[in-house]
């Protein structure tokens, strides 16, 4: 199968970057719209009609041979965390688009539709509110998220705007669930799992819950020689003793991953006592019910803290997902190939969010994760070997195979 040419697209489209000697695409950028033009000109020499809509998504559609027949959703994100590596994300757009061309130079005609999808953003790195393309595709995209700005200040509504040309309105769902076969998305396992087995792919049961927030302290900026230490209120010292408490509680609770990841200090001068923090917090857990305790938990010891360091603190969310249980139907049927394929399968538990959390509020969901070298992503060195992509687009192209058969009566 075309695997040569799959890595030659992983290289290329990773090349395509807002930042000069690293890759970073963000939701909207520059490097967004090249990102686009690429891939879409991938999808039509595979034969797919391609469109963009209202949020930056890409989308490639194939019809199906029997008319009014329902469509398969194959896809992922094209954006990108900052100083990226070159599969989560891309690799489960462009692996459907390879498979698809497959089919298509062996003659094989899928009696349903199919559309591949390159969601514009997931990752949440300019608004660090996540799954902006998801949302739009399945309408789910709300009226306060456009509110939210970015480091220069844009808003998501007006960066929008200036996408569409100066025009945007909320879009609704691209389909009605009943239209829709399912939604399958190939990722990088992003853990160690597969590697710990020998194993090159393996199927995902669930999805992780999650909630993303901004937390603001403010106390009173002061001079750094002549404000006692008895009498600081020091925004820094308070983010910094809830951080501690976070890692605290999470190392304490399995399964519990709580991370305090980007910080904005103000004045954010070495002479100057920090009179206000800001600072995203990501909190995830398989269990609801334990990520919700937790965020209670947390809740209570920023109350306590701003109390006795004499300091407010502000909670602003911005992302909330539950866990997701993929489709018993679709994993069963993924599974299968992936026995037919590598002999021995593997049930996974995402603790990566994916496009598949909000896909699944549509149409059901299933996910298959290739193997990534010591389980690094988010990170350059992020790797998947070419025989490991071998073996995941002969399971892409064998499931396929298997959908035509059971759908073409």
């Amino acid at each position: 199968m075309k695997t040569n040419a799959l890595a030659k697209m992983l290289d290329e489209l990773g090349r395509v970057s807002d930042e000069e000697g690293r890759l970073t695409r963000t939701f909207l950028s520059p490097a967004m719209r090249r990102a686009n033009a690429l891939v879409g000109g991938w999808m039509r020499e595979a034969g797919l009609a391609v469109r963009e809509d209202a949020v930056g998504n890409l989308i490639g559609r194939a019809e199906g041979a029997k008319a009014g027949a329902k469509t398969l959703l194959l896809g992922s994100h094209l954006d990108t965390v900052r100083d990226a590596g070159r599969f989560d994300g891309p690799l489960g757009v462009l692996l459907p688009i390879v498979a698809l061309a497959e089919l298509r130079r062996c003659g094989v005609a899928l009696p349903f539709a199919v559309e591949v999808v390159g969601f514009s953003e997931e990752e949440g790195v300019r608004f660090a509110s996540a799954y902006l393309g998801s949302e739009g595709y399945t309408g789910r995209l709300k009226a306060k998220t456009l509110a939210l700005r970015d480091g220069a200040g844009v808003s998501v509504g007006d960066a929008l705007k200036a996408w569409g040309g100066g025009k945007f309105a909320l879009p609704k769902a691209a389909h009605r669930r009943g239209d829709l076969l399912g939604y399958v998305e190939v990722h990088i396992e992003q853990g160690p799992v597969l590697e710990a087995n020998r194993l090159a792919v393996g199927v995902v049961a669930a999805i992780a819950g999650q909630s993303r927030f901004k937390v603001t302290w403010t106390g009173q900026a002061g001079h750094a020689g002549t404000t006692p230490m008895a009498l600081r209120r020091d925004a820094l010292t308070g983010a910094a003793e809830f951080a501690l408490a976070v890692e605290k509680r999470a190392r304490a609770t399995a399964g519990l991953v709580g991370t305090v990841g980007a910080l904005a200090v103000s004045p954010g001068a070495a002479n100057v006592i920090p009179g206000q923090v800001g600072h995203t917090l990501d909190v995830r857990h398989a269990s609801d019910a334990k990520r919700r305790a937790a965020l209670l938990e947390w809740g209570n010891v920023a109350a306590r803290i701003a109390q006795q360091r004499g300091l407010s603190v502000v909670w602003q969310r911005t992302q909330d997902n539950g866990a997701v249980d993929c489709s018993p139907e679709l994993t069963a049927q993924l599974e299968c190939s992936v026995k037919a394929v590598q002999g021995r399968s593997v049930s996974l538990v995402s603790g990566a969010g994916h496009d598949g959390v909000v896909m699944s509020a549509l149409t059901p969901v299933a996910m298959l994760f290739v193997r990534c070298r010591g389980g690094l992503s988010h990170h350059p060195d992020e790797y998947a070997a070419a025989a490991d992509l071998e073996i995941a687009l002969r399971v892409m192209v064998d499931f396929l195979r298997r959908m035509a058969h059971q759908h073409a009566s």
